[in-house]
């Protein structure tokens, strides 16, 4: 692994070797950059190495250095600069999409170039060849090679991207943007087994968002953004998978979307609820779930009719008509009659939950008889007055098919309207989410109930019938048909029927006494005797105290319940909370566990892995040596054996010769060889040559002879087969005389023949031209749109990166200026604090120069007093006042007050010296000798005035 100092020095290194093709290299070179700990601060460097990184793994398709590489930068930019990131991902999948049409365009190039314009041409015997062996198309084979490698990459680079961003709050928009992306990819390539992975990848990354929420930046589903993009996401993939026709996907789809609302207890916009409910109706039809597609389309009655306030009077009755004949299309039998237990409870079960994804709530406690049926249904649309907004043609069907009753010609009175019906429908302007309603696809089951309820009724009415009467009561089955919705009917306890083919009829049986028919006639005329005896003889209505303690009761015991449930919910509550801290405790001292262990285990394998090196390194060593006398000794063995067998004595000795002794003498000895040889090749080739001379000089005269023979031979030969072929040309002459004699009078015929072929032939082949031009002209045009398509978005893109370009050389000369800016500001203020330095210096100087007048006024002054007279030492009194005048005198260099040098000049005495820690008097022998450097210091140099009075100007400045 290389080390640079500088990111920029390894993007250097890595174009570099990009220019003289050593790719892999440069590649693993911006690897070992991003993936190293030592770059862990973003900066923008980083990001255009990332962005050559991401176009090195593309050029070379390695999705799995671009995963490392793209997790490694988001661990730098994650914090920071998740834009950087944003950008990066951006252009590694624009780059990914722009190699996979590059592939596919090219590999339509080649198709069209395989073409040939010759259609009888034969083929060449290569393609012929291959076409046998591949037993594949060319352009089955040029995809194989060309474009699939590059879907996949594409397919891996989704799949990658997605696997970066999930459960990302900051990177919500660019996931969704992914996923989107993704299901187009699928949509326009046909990939229905990547659709599946592509949804269930999807499902995970909901599911574990769910599942670990203490997880650090997690997407928060409560937030409206967020919500608005998990559910378009979902809308998509339901939209993608109804279009690729993947209908168990499609339904997976909507439970996703209906687990979604659930979890975050928020009902979509009524916009997505209409999509929602319009795929619901597709799928349930597909899967021929009648009673489920009639909820649906109810369902998407009401919302239509509540939220489109720009819905027309015509698209409402489409949608209405479509809910009724919906409605109608549920068989009207029950298909649980005479079902198990288990088989009960699993269509309750099925019924709860396709209720609770079309949206109707169902009581799911067993008394509960309130399910999903066609009554029911039939009601709701009587209640909820949707039997007002529909066609009178579906009107009549619902009230023929529904109320009346007429057993014979009920199939007639039907084939009009159903005739008329199949006829309605069409794309809905006002509701866009609803494409368009066909009511042609309801007319199978119309007919089918129409066949059921004539049935029904000439059971009530006949006991036997003819086949031929009951064929010509239903125009639009025959008796086959019929006969197979017979079949279900009577499974079904609908009607009760059988046909007798030996004597042509249909037998209606007749009913017992445990029928369902005269079981509710019995209930009902119970239920009516029971209301005539109550209104005879009323019952007596006392009031009992149990019937007063009843209303506080039930109250009592809801607060009780109510208080219950409250108290079930806290320690439930209280149960998670103690489970997540343990959890939480769990998951920390596991951790730590893991955290000892690796650094264990990464000691250990540092230490194996040292000695395997070590031990690898000796072996080799070892390895070298051995080979090494090896070929010595192959190679004295092999001297030794080619100089016996020349008969020679060997020379060699094996003890104490090397290798490189053996090599150069079997080199010499090779060269030898060679030398004799070339000269005993030389030889025989010249013996050959005499030898081959030879023999074609006696060969000569042989050969001349056979030719001349030859010829004589060959001439005999050419003058008797010519004159056969003269006798069997006129033998073959005159028998054509007599074909063309007999064929003569057939020449009319065969001319009128010959005409009509060739007019049939001539309008085949103009009308394969015309359809060939028509052709041409259509790819022409076709290609013309999509060059002109293309020229549009290379301008486009021109024009953008124009803007851009301006827009970036606008930020630069704006920085500029504010550099330049602040330059100037940065020097203004320089100068200004020179000056102010200056000024500093020009005051102290002046202080100076006053200070340094001020000591020479004093110091002249007291030069100009006159001295005292010095005297000589006379006794031990005179050694006193000696010290006082010279005490008294003025130290030069030193301030005295002038009160006191008043004093002094008046009563003629010295004041007493002044004690501090620099004076001379506590020092024994000090006294002369400081006043001696006094007195040098007052009239030597003025070095001491001038550093006393710098540091006074110093102390001022302070």
């Amino acid at each position: 692994m290389t080390s640079f100092l500088k990111p920029e020095n390894a993007l250097k290194r890595a174009e570099e070797l990009i220019n003289v093709g050593q790719k892999q290299d440069a590649l693993q070179t911006l690897h070992d950059l991003i993936t190293s700990k030592r770059y862990r601060a973003w900066q923008k460097t980083l990001e255009r190495i990332m962005f050559k990184y991401v176009e090195l793994c593309v050029d070379m398709r390695k999705g799995r250095f671009a995963k490392d590489g793209l997790i490694q930068y988001r661990i730098i930019c994650q914090q920071v600069n998740v834009s950087s990131l944003e950008e990066v991902i951006k252009h590694f999948m624009q780059l990914s999409t722009e190699k996979a049409e590059q592939a596919r365009s090219q590999a339509q190039a080649l198709e069209e170039a395989l073409d040939v314009d010759d259609l009888e041409a034969d083929k060449r015997p290569e393609d012929l060849m291959l076409s046998y062996v591949s037993g594949e198309k060319g352009k089955d084979r040029s995809d194989r090679e060309t474009v699939t490698p590059w879907f996949k990459f594409l397919w891996e680079t989704y799949r990658t991207v997605l696997e970066i961003l999930r459960n990302n709050s900051k990177l919500e928009a660019l996931y969704a943007m992914t996923a989107h992306r993704a299901f187009q990819f699928c949509k326009q390539y046909k990939r229905t087994t990547e659709f599946r992975r592509l949804c269930e990848i999807i499902r995970n990354h909901l599911a574990n968002l769910n599942k670990y929420r203490d997880q650090r930046d997690r997407p928060d589903l409560s937030a409206p953004e967020s919500l608005q993009l998990y559910l378009d996401t979902r809308f998509e993939q339901l939209k993608i998978a109804t279009e690729l026709g993947l209908w168990q996907e499609a339904f997976r789809s909507v439970e996703d979307i209906h687990g979604l609302m659930c979890l975050v207890k928020k009902t979509p916009k009524p916009s997505l609820m209409v999509v929602y409910y319009v795929k619901l109706t597709e799928i349930f039809w597909i899967s021929s779930s009648h009673l489920y597609h009639a909820y649906a389309w109810f369902k998407l009655f009401l919302l239509q009719k509540s939220f489109n306030k720009n819905l027309s009077q015509k698209d409402l009755q489409l949608i209405a008509s479509s809910v009724v004949l919906a409605a109608l299309s549920v068989p009207p039998h029950d298909h649980t009659h005479g079902a198990s237990h288990l088989e009960l409870e699993h269509e309750k079960e099925r019924n709860l939950r396709m209720a609770n994804l079309i949206g109707f709530n169902l009581e799911t406690k067993p008394e509960s008889r309130e399910m999903l049926s066609r009554s029911s249904l039939l009601a709701e649309l009587a209640s909820k007055g949707v039997m007002s907004c529909v066609t009178q043609e579906v009107k009549d069907i619902y009230h023929l098919l529904e109320h009346e009753f007429y057993p014979s010609d009920l199939a007639l009175k039907a084939l009009p309207l159903i005739t008329k019906i199949s006829k309605l429908g069409g794309k809905l302007s006002t509701a866009s989410s609803v494409p368009e309603v066909q009511l042609a696809q309801y007319v199978p089951a119309l007919e089918r109930l129409a066949t059921m309820r004539l049935l029904q009724q000439v059971s009530n009415v006949y006991q036997s019938m003819k086949i031929e009467t009951l064929s010509g009561m239903i125009p639009f089955f025959d008796f086959s048909q019929v006969e197979k919705v017979s079949v279900d009917a009577v499974k079904q306890k609908f009607v009760s029927m059988r046909v007798d083919h030996m004597k042509n009829a249909v037998i209606f049986c007749k009913k017992s006494l445990e029928s369902d028919g005269l079981r509710d006639h019995l209930a009902n005329f119970a239920e009516q005797l029971n209301k005539a005896r109550q209104m005879i003889y009323p019952p007596d209505r006392r009031s009992s105290k149990l019937g007063a303690l009843l209303p506080s009761l039930t109250e009592v015991v809801a607060k009780e319940h109510k208080r219950l449930l409250a108290r079930k919910s806290i320690i439930e509550k209280r149960k998670e909370e103690q489970e997540r801290q343990l959890l939480e405790m769990e998951r920390e001292e596991e951790s730590k566990r893991l955290r000892l262990l690796k650094i264990t285990e990464e000691a250990e394998q540092r230490r194996l892995a040292t000695e395997f090196e070590q031990r690898k390194n000796q072996r080799i060593l070892r390895e070298i040596e051995e080979r090494e006398n090896e070929e010595a000794q192959a190679l004295l063995q092999e001297a030794e054996k080619r100089i016996k067998k020349k008969g020679k004595k060997p020379i060699i000795e094996g003890d104490k010769i090397t290798k490189q002794t053996l090599m150069e003498l079997t080199l010499t000895e090779q060269l030898r060889e060679r030398q004799e040889m070339e000269k005993k090749l030389q030889k025989l080739a010249k013996t050959m040559d005499h030898l081959e001379r030879a023999k074609r000089e006696e060969a000569a005269p042989l050969i001349e002879a056979a030719y001349q023979q030859r010829l004589v031979e060959e001439r005999l030969l050419h003058d008797r087969e010519q004159q056969q072929e003269v006798e069997l040309s006129k033998q073959r002459h005159e028998g054509d005389l007599k074909e063309k004699e007999r064929l003569v009078r057939m020449m009319g015929n065969k001319e009128i023949y010959q005409a009509r072929v060739v007019s049939h032939r001539q309008a085949e082949f103009n009308r394969l031209r015309r359809e060939r031009e028509e052709r041409i002209s259509r790819i022409l045009q076709s290609r013309r749109q999509e060059r002109e398509k293309m020229r549009k978005l290379k301008y486009y893109l021109k024009l953008e990166e124009e803007r851009q370009q301006k827009l970036h050389e606008e930020e630069e000369a704006r920085k500029r200026e504010d550099a330049e800016r602040k330059k100037k500001e940065e020097e203004e203020r320089l100068r200004k604090l020179e000056e102010i330095a200056e000024k500093q210096r020009q005051r102290e100087r002046e202080l100076e120069e006053k200070e340094k007048q001020r000591r020479e006024a004093l110091l002249g002054r007291a030069a100009a007093e006159p001295a005292p007279p010095a005297r000589p030492l006379e006794s031990g009194s005179a050694a006193p006042a000696a010290a006082a005048a010279a005490a008294a005198a003025p130290t030069p260099g030193k301030y005295v007050p002038k009160f006191r040098r008043q004093r002094t000049e008046s009563t003629g005495a010295a004041p007493p010296p002044e004690t501090d820690r620099w004076n001379s008097s506590s020092r024994p022998d000090g006294g002369d000798r400081w006043r001696g450097d006094d007195r040098k210091s007052a009239f030597g140099s003025g070095g001491g005035s001038r550093s006393s009075s710098t540091w006074t100007s110093s102390r001022n400045a302070r």
